[in-house]
């Protein structure tokens, strides 16, 4: 009997401590109000999409400068391997006509 008098207690002061805390939040830690922004801040310059092996495809001689800026380490990341995709598959279809004589 006394085990659930304890708990019914302690559930009574917690419940008055959390809603004693909610009434009292902005008495003991008032909200400071916001400062009006007369322009929103700059927004950061997105990252631009890596171009595809479509558009290597269709121009080539970029792809192969990319290719040699990828050798040299400047550019990184799915272009590289976009444009390499697209000048390879130029180089197979050019050799492919040159052995067929299509």
């Amino acid at each position: 009997m006394t085990q659930g008098k304890t708990l019914i207690i302690a559930l009574v002061t917690l419940v008055i401590g959390f809603g004693a805390g909610f009434i009292l939040r902005p008495v003991i830690a008032p909200v400071e109000p916001t400062a009006a922004v007369a322009s929103p801040p700059p927004a950061a310059a997105a990252p631009a999409e890596p171009r595809g092996k479509q558009y290597f495809a269709a121009h080539l001689d970029e792809a192969r400068q990319v290719l040699t800026q990828c050798a040299k380490g400047s550019v990184r990341g799915d272009e590289c391997f976009n444009a390499e995709m697209a000048v390879t598959e130029a180089d197979g279809r050019a050799r492919h006509k040159r052995f067929f004589g299509n």
